[in-house]
């Protein structure tokens, strides 16, 4: 069983790219751009012409940049235990950002949707993911139509882990970011050891799986944690979480806002009333007022 874990853990199937902008209306392109390391990404852009403020936009673990049907086979049983069996597409936070005024860019990390593999395919929470969150940056700042455009980073799950790990590792990459949302992220012991306790594993055996999993990536399972990462966040940043997640721990999330230097602008907002993560992700469709203020208060009009 421990095998099993650290197998799914280690490596993800991938989600397929089933929505697009069109289906709201947006004009877009199809765009390629390559990661700090040269992994060829794939992504939208939708253009806000006059705008001079871009948002880029990933997506979580086992997602593309159009969402997970986990409400379809094979993704609906691999989600039915925590009861996050439900679709979640992810293409209306693009149409919201767009009539807001953004440029979006959304695009797939590394080994998901469309995005080309790497690393021998190893998921690792955002170490080996940092490197397209440079690439996305690079890529914006290089295009005529949003040169000296003012950013802002909307980073989920793994993104955000991503994010935190590219921070810590590249800060210079990031001087002319105005501001980040982060939703979900999340450290792996903290996702693993509520797995553990559903499957009724005594936690005595979390070492042996840590050191299964280091087996596969080559990280242990606190060196992918982004509590520490968090501590180089220079950026203002919005971050946010069901607070009863099933998936994890509130007390995760709270560590790594902490982490967040005091003397940096930062809020986090808890998602009350349900036990499902997928209501985190979908909570900026339903709800985007306080995230949209979020980033008019940094980007400016």
């Amino acid at each position: 069983m421990l095998d099993t874990i650290a197998d799914r853990f280690s490596t993800s199937p991938r989600s397929p790219v089933l929505r697009s902008p069109a289906e709201h209306g947006l004009d877009f392109e199809d765009v390629t751009f390559p990661s700090e390391d040269g992994t060829p990404l794939e992504g939208w852009l939708v253009p806000a012409p006059g705008s001079d403020r871009i948002v880029i936009v990933n997506h979580p673990r086992f997602f593309s940049r159009s969402g997970l049907p986990s409400h379809l086979e094979p993704w609906r049983s691999a989600n039915a235990e925590t009861g996050n069996d439900i679709e979640v597409d992810l293409v209306p936070d693009l149409a919201i950002l767009h009539a807001a005024g953004y440029h979006v860019l959304a695009y797939d990390l590394r080994n998901f949707g469309l995005s080309g593999a790497a690393n021998g395919g190893v998921t690792s929470s955002g170490r080996f993911e940092s490197r397209d969150v440079v690439g996305s940056l690079r890529y914006a700042r290089s295009r005529d139509d949003l040169r000296g455009a003012r950013i802002a980073l909307f980073s989920r799950c793994l993104g955000a882990n991503a994010t935190f790990f590219a921070m810590q590792r590249a800060p210079q990459e990031f001087a002319d970011v105005r501001c980040l949302v982060a939703c979900q992220p999340a450290s792996p012991r903290a996702l693993l050891e509520p797995r553990l306790e559903r499957l009724g594993i005594p936690a005595g055996r979390m070492d042996e799986l840590d050191r299964l999993i280091r087996l596969r990536t080559g990280f242990g399972l606190d060196e992918m944690s982004p509590v520490a990462a968090a501590g180089c966040v220079r950026v203002p940043t919005f971050l946010y979480q069901v607070y009863d997640d099933v998936m994890t721990r509130p007390s995760d999330v709270q560590s790594v806002f902490d982490a967040i230097p005091a003397d940096v602008p930062k809020e986090l907002f808890w998602i009350r009333g349900t036990t499902r993560r997928w209501d985190g992700y979908l909570h900026f469709q339903r709800a985007p007022g306080r995230i949209l203020e979020w980033l008019s208060r940094h980007l400016g009009r």
